[in-house]
């Protein structure tokens, strides 16, 4: 994360060098952020148990001396349902079609093939990534490999455990060798070009999805409205949490703010471990009706519709 152009030097770039895009693709809750995040060695995406919790292509780069990697974690493919998800799913889009390698994330699992989310890789070279194989015995994943490469034929299989950091080291090795020679895109200090306003929100907003049940956490949209840096002092942070109904509102404030309260000081925690800084938290609930199917809300809030 970086305020400034980045500069890099090419000087110690050895000539083998390899660098490119991989967009992590697969249905919600298959554990595409928790592998993003174990793979960049940093909590970069949020987790939550809940599905669709990824709204926007989250980029997050992982360099060394012979390869820069640039993921890019994306939003579970769905059928949407109102103009948001549209939104999310033209990001899907645009990942599968900028990447020089996609990682299929399948659930190992499960019984039969994902063929819905197959359908939008096209002809995109593409590694299978078996996840959750922590939770059943090698061989009884098996019949889904077999499911998915009659199907379409993939680079590799790689069977691992995002949570459990299993295999991630073969993974890389095969992401690696499939990317472009060429020189690194960014600093390798670098971890992502998306600003600190969009981490402390995602932060925020997990922690939503975290406290409350059913519908709230998908009405939710957190925007930063303040941030300012103070060398002395906490930093102050003024966040607004937009919801589409006042009974939404409610529910989210708890009685006596005590709800609202919660998610603050859940949310000041791992903001300060991701800054590395104390920070004020100033959270205050806004209602915005029907924000998901209105181009004009979604577009302030950085979502294409």
């Amino acid at each position: 994360m970086s305020e400034t152009p980045p500069i890099i030097n090419l000087d110690d770039v050895p000539a083998d060098h390899r660098s490119g895009y991989v967009a992590i693709i697969g249905k919600p809750n298959v554990g595409k952020s928790t592998l993003l995040n174990a793979l960049l060695g940093r909590k970069l995406a949020i987790v939550t148990p809940k599905p669709q919790t990824t709204r926007h292509r989250i980029l997050g780069i992982r360099s060394d001396e012979r390869a820069q990697i640039i993921f890019l974690d994306t939003p579970g493919i769905i059928k949407p349902r109102y103009r948001l998800q549209e939104a999310m799913m033209r990001d899907v889009a645009g990942a599968i079609r900028d990447a020089d390698l996609l990682l299929f994330m399948a659930d190992a699992t499960r019984d039969r093939p994902d063929t819905f989310s197959l359908e939008h890789l096209g002809d995109r070279p593409a590694l299978l990534v078996l996840n959750k194989m922590d939770l059943i015995r090698q061989e009884e994943a098996l019949p889904l490999v077999k499911a998915y490469t009659e199907l379409r034929s993939f680079e590799e299989v790689i069977p691992i455990s995002a949570l459990q950091g299993t295999n991630l080291d073969r993974l890389l090795e095969a992401i690696i060798a499939r990317l472009p020679v060429g020189p690194p895109f960014y600093p390798r200090d670098m971890l992502s070009e998306h600003p600190e306003r969009f981490f402390i929100a995602e932060i925020i907003r997990e922690k939503i999805f975290q406290q409350y049940r059913d519908e709230i956490p998908y009405s939710t949209q957190v925007n930063i409205v303040t941030y300012q840096e103070r060398p002395e002092g906490k930093d102050f942070i003024d966040a607004e949490i937009v919801v589409e109904r006042d009974t939404q509102k409610a529910i989210l404030i708890g009685k006596g703010g005590r709800a609202l309260k919660r998610v603050g000081q859940a949310a000041r925690e791992d903001i300060e471990a991701f800054l590395g800084k104390p920070v004020y938290l100033q959270l205050h609930v806004k209602v915005r009706a029907d924000w998901r199917n209105t181009d004009t809300y979604l577009r302030a809030y950085g979502y294409q519709p």
